[in-house]
């Protein structure tokens, strides 16, 4: 088993960034560059890893009470993970993602998944950073 955590820091409020974070239409806006999520029948959706060439079932929970994003795989249990919202004062926003893969065979390097969550959270970043520069502001 293999676990990560990465956390980052956002000037903007919490809930700006959930609603930008747990959009299951632009995820694809800040996850990995080689996976896809098309929602299914919620909350299924499916995952496509372009590394692999693979389609995995997986399922995608949203709490916007707890400002939290929890997914993992269906059937094979290869991985889960979450995503954690928190204000951090001063209009900021900490936002704390973990990965645990299950499967080592089936696992990304530890080097690629370390880049990955690094550019991930840069890509929502900016993301967030774009919204909140929009002329209309957050919504």
């Amino acid at each position: 088993m293999s676990e990560f955590v990465r956390s980052r820091t956002m000037p903007a409020l919490p809930e700006v960034v959930f609603d930008q974070a747990c959009d299951l239409g632009r995820l694809d806006s800040w996850l990995p560059r080689d996976l896809h999520v098309h929602p299914d029948s919620p909350p299924g959706v499916t995952v496509h890893e372009d590394r692999t060439g693979e389609d995995a079932a997986a399922l995608v929970r949203v709490d916007k009470e707890e400002l939290r994003m929890e997914w993992g795989t269906r059937e094979t249990g290869r991985y889960t993970g979450w995503l954690q919202i928190a204000g951090a004062g001063g209009g900021t926003t900490e936002v704390t993602v973990h990965l645990t893969f299950f499967d080592e065979a089936h696992a990304p390097s530890d080097s690629a998944v370390e880049q990955a969550l690094e550019q991930s959270l840069d890509r929502l970043a900016e993301e967030v950073r774009l919204r909140a520069d929009a002329p209309e502001g957050p919504g």
